[in-house]
């Protein structure tokens, strides 16, 4: 049974009609072809479906849509239009965190995260703020780098 579900996803309001126990990470991949949020363990684990839902970080694999009745969404092609993603788009280049790049929608979206909360985060900070996210590529160190450089250099971005 579909039921109407008013939402707005990267800033667009719209009413679907979908399966309230249809999966948000489901719906952004199959029905709005947004690709950049990824599936890895789907259980919630592994943090690569990684979104914002009302202001939060989530896993959108967990997330029902029967639960996001007036929600906001904001996915990673939303954010990649900011300023701030362009500041930590140049650091995880410079700091070769991009690697299979798989993860790196959510590493982001995590980054993003701290940094609204704490703009110039030690890498101990960074490493927790992480630790949601699984990179298969085993490369924190270079990701922790490319996140505290944002830091550095980007602080104005995120006060």
């Amino acid at each position: 049974m579909k039921l109407p579900i008013q939402i707005s996803i990267n800033q667009q309001q719209m009413t679907l009609h979908v399966d309230p126990l249809k999966r948000l990470i489901d719906v952004l991949r199959e029905e709005l072809a947004l690709m950049g949020t990824k599936e890895g363990c789907g259980e919630g684990e592994c943090g690569a479906c990684s979104v914002f839902v009302d202001g939060k970080l989530v896993n959108a694999c967990l997330m029902l849509m029967g639960n996001l009745d007036k929600a906001e969404v904001l996915t990673i092609e939303w954010y990649k239009h900011t300023e701030r993603y362009k500041i930590l788009e140049t650091a995880f280049v410079e700091a070769g965190a991009v690697q299979c790049g798989f993860c790196t929608p959510a590493m982001i979206m995590a980054a993003e995260t701290l940094l609204k909360i704490c703009a110039k985060p030690t890498k101990e900070q960074i490493r927790d703020a992480i630790s949601g996210n699984i990179c298969r590529c085993t490369g924190y160190n270079m990701i922790v780098e490319a996140i505290y450089q944002a830091g550095q250099k980007g602080e104005f971005a995120w006060k």
